[in-house]
């Protein structure tokens, strides 16, 4: 028994080694990839910028909603590098201070999608029996509607406002993981570490979250940063139907909107609070594309 146990020790030893060998070598394919460093450049920029608004934005009353109707449509100059919207808001102080609903939304969505997603996707993928099956089946309930329509039929039953929408777009996020993770983890179950433990007999939880969890991490980390950007856009519709962020503070979603009508004349109230969200969306996107084909080729 202590030899088999010694055994079984040394395999998930040498297992852990060698992904830890692989890590510096996955960096320096990371630095060679010059579109996935800009975007890494960008993201974290645009995360401080969020961070230290109050010290970064040049107006942080008018950022946070405060009204200046002297200043009421003022295109881009010296005084307001970005111009002012319809209530004489300064729009670099107030697409910095929307960076910050807009980002924080966004983590909230991935990681509670993810907290919830990601152990029924261990314990549907690793048990077999009635209860993977019935987790199977929810799963399937819930990808059988589309995400978007989901959540705003949520926020229309339960009510208007940012907090509402979170739940909302959580609510049909959560499978996405589930069925990520039940796959990866129908396949590690086969794998000759996982048939050891199970012969020595350890519990169902202890291999799930020993041995299981930290190799299903990989996908999952990607995933998150390859959802970010989705949830970016997906908080921003509902602030632009009305439903999500409530004025005087404001999502990019929701500058958005508020500068549609005067889109032909005062162009900058829609179009640079769009084009923070397009910028930071698809540097999401290029750097989880990178990471995921690193990360992808080393597995």
């Amino acid at each position: 028994m202590a030899i088999q146990e010694n055994s079984y020790q040394m395999m998930a030893k040498k297992v852990v080694k060698e992904h830890q060998k692989q890590k510096w070598f996955q960096l320096q394919l990371l630095l060679k990839r010059k579109a996935a460093c800009l975007s890494l450049i960008i993201l974290v920029l645009t995360v401080l910028a969020a961070v230290f608004a109050p010290w970064v934005a040049p107006y942080p009353e008018q950022g946070q909603g405060v009204l200046n109707i002297e200043n009421r449509l003022q295109p881009p100059s010296s005084a307001s590098l970005l111009g002012t919207d319809i209530y004489g808001r300064d729009m670099l102080s107030r697409v910095i201070y929307g960076a910050r609903i807009s980002l924080f939304g966004s983590a909230c969505i991935v990681f509670f999608a993810a907290l919830i997603g990601v152990p029924l996707g261990l314990w549907a993928g690793y048990n077999e029996g009635i209860s993977g099956a019935v987790i199977s089946r929810v799963v399937e309930l819930f990808l059988s509607f589309p995400s978007t329509l989901s959540a705003i039929a949520i926020s229309i039953i339960v009510g208007v406002g940012w907090p509402t929408a979170i739940i909302a777009l959580i609510i049909p996020w959560w499978p996405w993981y589930t069925r990520l993770v039940q796959g990866e983890a129908l396949s590690i179950k086969r794998m000759l570490y996982i048939e050891a433990a199970q012969m020595l007999g350890y519990g169902k939880i202890y291999i799930i979250f020993r041995h299981i969890l930290p190799n299903v991490m990989t996908p999952v980390i990607v995933m998150i940063l390859l959802d970010l950007g989705p949830a970016i856009i997906a908080i921003g519709l509902l602030s632009f139907l009305g439903l999500g962020t409530q004025p005087p503070m404001a999502d990019w979603g929701l500058m958005v909107w508020e500068g549609a009508p005067n889109i032909l004349s005062e162009w900058w109230i829609s179009i640079v609070p769009g084009g923070a969200m397009f910028m930071v969306v698809i540097a999401f996107n290029i750097f989880g594309d990178a990471l995921k084909d690193i990360l992808g080729s080393n597995r």
